[in-house]
């Protein structure tokens, strides 16, 4: 494939090479060539612009879009620096409520459009964030203002920093890849199929996106938990944090995660309109890496992956008895750690590092919870329903574990034949699992979904089933429970105007591109009140 005529001096070039030849740039040039119909001396330079791997068959292939220089070399790369506009003085002030994603790119695009950003976030900054993890994992005791969902960044700081999306549709998805290397990410990300930061870089980045908002003028405000929405005739005048502080703001951007409960609780409490909305609850899913890697490469018992293939991943999902089956955030080479926000619960969640070198391979396997799953928690919580069952499995994982963060685990196979785990295979998950019936905690129409799937994809992967394999409870904060409904067009609330809902929390993304994306969709919005 090529996009420009034949005698340009430059193209973009499709080409596919056998994995032990894709890292060739003799081999590289040779297929351009014959693709082109040009001598090899004629390509003078190469720029890679996609890589992705093809395993579907035996002989793995690796697909590669590549700029050509013909007869010449290509013109220089920009450099991707962070270069924001200093706020004018005086220049309207935008409230933005929580840092992560969604907040930071909502507070970075507010200075491309002139305007003020002020964020407020609960947590603490992401370097004295890492050391609040230390308690969660050694001792079991969560730090419920600064753990591995609250803080600079949010969720995905610590959390993997997987960048895979599907929303293309939502807006320009290069623009977030670039504003991210921009700030330190990998330049990788631009060209890889499935980019990927890893946890042990992207607090950096998000520490250098928040320097960034500082250098310009904006404001950014770390233990500011909010705890009333101060409104003025049907409209938002600011908000009042923990600390009785008040920041008053015409138009405040809600961008506070999916497991900021007592934010739903808050808008509920004052009349702010919610609406319930589905999510997926289910386990991790943990085998040993080169099982994984066995599988999907198509590597023989006894050998090591080649070098130039990354840790294998998987993406499978059914629907069931009108329930969909998935896996969810698959992180290969990598760790299941404790993302419980309070003292009382045991959540589980998966990341990895930039490396992805990590003996494990761990993912949620999910199942879709739609509003009426949840009507025995209507007539006590009303809207709030689906995160009072959120929390109901939480707290069982708790009283079912070893004590502090300990989770509950189950061999797959004991899983699926509904018998005890006499003892577990090694796990990633640092606070450790305990032997538990899984198949008896959660509920029976879960449990029975969950059965069928994992049998359907034993099938699909021959050798996933397998007694290497754990199940660690539970995986219960996939997507928010809950929507904050906004106007289509303006973005803001109906009932309460200047009110913009915002990203994951408000039910309206699913991973840090979406996030992101939403966020500097409501800066634009922000910016036409």
């Amino acid at each position: 494939m090529s996009n420009r005529t034949a005698d340009s001096t430059q193209q973009l070039i499709d080409i596919v090479l056998p994995l032990a030849q894709s890292d060739d740039l003799c081999a590289q040039k040779e297929a351009v060539a014959a693709q082109l119909g040009r001598p090899v001396s004629e390509i003078q330079e190469l720029r890679l612009r996609k890589h992705s791997i093809d395993a579907r068959q035996r002989t793995i292939k690796v697909q590669l879009r590549l700029e050509v220089g013909i007869g010449e070399a290509l013109p220089p790369e920009p450099t991707l620096r962070p270069d924001y506009p200093q706020v004018p003085v005086g220049a309207p002030e935008v409230l933005i409520i929580g840092c992560g994603p969604a907040g930071l790119f909502a507070a970075l695009h507010c200075l491309e459009l002139g305007l003020k950003p002020i964020i407020l976030e609960r947590g603490k900054d992401a370097s004295a964030r890492r050391f609040d993890l230390g308690p969660i994992l050694k001792a079991g005791r969560v730090i419920e203002e600064s753990n591995y969902c609250f803080g600079e960044g949010g969720a995905g700081t610590f959390s993997d920093g997987k960048l895979y999306t599907r929303a293309t549709k939502r807006g320009p998805v290069r623009t977030i890849y670039e504003t991210l290397v921009a700030h330190g990410a990998p330049e990788r990300i631009l060209v890889d199929a499935h980019p990927h930061i890893g946890s042990n870089l992207l607090p950096k980045v998000v520490m250098a996106m928040r320097e960034s908002i500082r250098a310009s003028g904006g404001e950014v405000h770390f233990g500011a938990r909010v705890e009333a929405f101060l409104l003025h005739n049907q409209s938002i005048a600011g908000v009042r944090t923990g600390d009785d502080r008040e920041f008053l703001c015409p138009r405040v951007i809600l961008a506070t995660g999916h497991s900021a409960r007592d934010i739903y609780a808050r808008l509920h409490a004052q009349n702010i309109r919610l609406e319930q909305k589905p999510f997926a609850v289910g386990v991790r899913i943990e085998h040993p890496q080169p099982l994984i890697d066995r599988l999907q490469y198509h590597i023989e018992p006894g050998q090591d992956r080649p070098r130039n293939l990354p840790a294998a991943s998987y993406r499978l999902a059914t629907k069931i008895d009108d329930r969909g089956v998935h896996s969810f955030c698959m992180c290969p080479g990598g760790f299941i750690v404790p993302a419980a926000t309070e003292n009382d619960e045991v959540v589980v969640n998966g990341m990895s590092l930039a490396r992805r070198d990590s003996p494990f391979a761990n993912s949620g396997m999910v199942v879709t919870v739609e509003p009426e799953d949840t009507v025995d928690f209507h007539p006590e919580h009303g809207v709030l329903a689906g995160m009072a069952f959120q929390k109901a499995l939480e707290q069982a994982a708790k009283q079912h574990g070893g004590g502090g963060q300990v989770a509950p685990g189950q061999r797959v196979t004991d899983f699926l034949a509904g018998r005890d785990s006499s003892d577990l295979p090694k796990t990633s998950y640092f606070p450790g699992i305990h032997p538990a019936r899984i198949d008896t905690i959660l509920p029976a129409w879960i449990v029975s979904r969950l059965r069928r799937g994992l049998r359907l994809f034993g099938e699909q992967m021959r050798g996933y089933i397998t007694e290497e394999c754990n199940l660690v409870g539970f995986e219960t904060r996939t997507s928010s429970p809950v929507r904050i409904p906004r106007d289509a067009a303006s973005l803001e609330h109906p009932e309460v105007a200047g009110l913009f809902p915002c990203g994951e929390g408000a039910g309206f993304a699913g991973g840090i591109v979406s996030a992101a994306l939403d966020g500097i969709r409501c800066a634009e919005a922000a910016s036409k009140r």
